[in-house]
């Protein structure tokens, strides 16, 4: 007996349960509901940081920025999804009277994680380029401290720049501001990898010996 084919969710069906839903949150895309993983504390760091960063830089502006309790539609791709922080300036657009879906964000920041990375900076990120009024798609790693900003130009093409020191600034000209990287990623602790500890172990054991031998 062949197997029927599943239907797929239609978009209003999601959204309606999704806003009546208080057992967690899920992602709409291609048709079928995707549930959202919990954070890690470095990911709440990140965020909360943003946030703070954002929010007082806009003080007095017209530009707001939204936690990753506000979803996203992407319209001519089909998905509504939740990006970790967002941000507009000027006119907001929204999906509907509910004002908790915008359609037209300047900036969008994802933290990443193993399990996200690769949807992060593929599929996502094609979804979310065809947005026409997004310019700046900002990608945070967790570990080790590094962000990359892929910034949308007058031809249509999207260039990426690399910041991993401390001292780096990021420039978001799209919202007329910028970030420090050290204040993105303040209190967040970087872990060494194993491979890391395993090397500093062995150079100090040597140098213990070293120092043994000379006594």
């Amino acid at each position: 007996m062949s197997l029927q084919p599943k239907s797929p969710l239609d978009f209003d069906v999601w959204l309606a349960a999704e806003r009546a839903s208080h057992q967690g949150r899920t992602e709409y895309r291609n048709g079928e509901a995707f549930a959202i993983d919990g954070s890690s504390e470095a990911h709440n760091l990140i965020c909360g940081n943003l946030l703070g960063e954002l929010g007082n830089h806009f003080k007095g502006r017209p530009c707001y920025v939204y936690t990753s309790a506000m979803k996203v539609r992407v319209e001519s791709a089909n998905p509504c999804v939740y990006p970790d922080v967002m941000a507009v300036c000027g006119e907001r657009q929204f999906l509907d009277d509910r004002r908790d879906v915008i359609t037209n964000p300047a900036l969008i920041v994802e933290v990443l994680s193993d399990s996200t990375d690769a949807y992060d900076r593929g599929d996502k990120f094609a979804h979310y380029r065809s947005i026409p009024g997004l310019r700046a798609y900002l990608l945070l790693s967790q570990q080790p401290m590094s962000a990359e900003l892929l910034l949308r130009q007058p031809s249509g093409d999207w260039l990426l720049f690399v910041y991993t020191d401390p001292s780096d600034r990021i420039p978001l000209t799209a919202l007329d501001t910028e970030l420090s990287l050290a204040e993105v990623y303040d209190k967040v602790e970087f872990i060494a990898s194993a491979m890391q500890s395993t090397q500093l172990s062995i150079v100090s054991s040597s140098r213990a010996a070293s120092t043994n031998m000379k006594r």
